[in-house]
């Protein structure tokens, strides 16, 4: 039986996902969640830097990361700046210290780059999902499951579900592309 419910949890999932992408995006201000896409190849894998230590924000441009095992310093400093945060990490013992440096213009277009690039790839999710729903509907129909008034209803109720999503996918890029331009 077609559940156009669990269509909207798969939309909103996804919106979850975005969420959580914007969250790693560098603005001036520190922010532990910078940090959740960089991965240090450590005991034979790949691991989050949380994983390895305590991660601080004890200053609005300053990230603290306090490692556990003195042997990942070095590993966690050469991760860091592989990526492309563009920060540079410096150490005293155990402890890491990521000073956040102000953006430059040229930064903050490139950020604002990332930001649409980041909504366009969630907004095609969204879509790539309305479609699902929808090749679903259209099978239901040929199986006689549910009549073509249901099937009129449900697409309908797709498409609601899609605008809504899409139109908060744009109020979260409006939004952090402001944040990103704020000095």
């Amino acid at each position: 039986m077609f559940v156009p419910k669990s269509y909207n949890e798969k939309m909103d999932k996804t919106i979850d996902i975005f969420n959580k992408e914007l969250g790693t995006l560098r603005t001036g201000r520190a922010n532990s969640n910078m940090l959740d896409l960089v991965k240090v190849d450590v005991y034979g894998q790949k691991m989050p830097i949380n994983q390895l230590g305590t991660i601080t924000t004890p200053e609005p441009r300053t990230i603290n990361i306090q490692v556990w095992d003195l042997n990942n310093v070095v590993l966690i400093d050469s991760a860091i700046k592989k990526s492309e945060l563009g920060l540079n990490p410096q150490i005293d013992g155990q402890l890491i210290r990521l000073p956040i440096p102000d953006l430059s213009e040229e930064r903050r277009n490139e950020i604002k780059k990332m930001i649409k690039s980041m909504g366009e790839k969630c907004k095609i999710s969204i879509r790539n999902i309305r479609r699902e729903a929808n090749d679903e509907l259209k099978n239901s129909l040929k199986k006689k499951e549910i009549s073509e008034d249901e099937e009129k209803k449900f697409e309908k109720e797709i498409q609601g579900f899609t605008d809504s999503h899409i139109k908060t996918i744009d109020e979260k890029v409006l939004l952090k592309e402001k944040e990103i331009m704020t000095i």
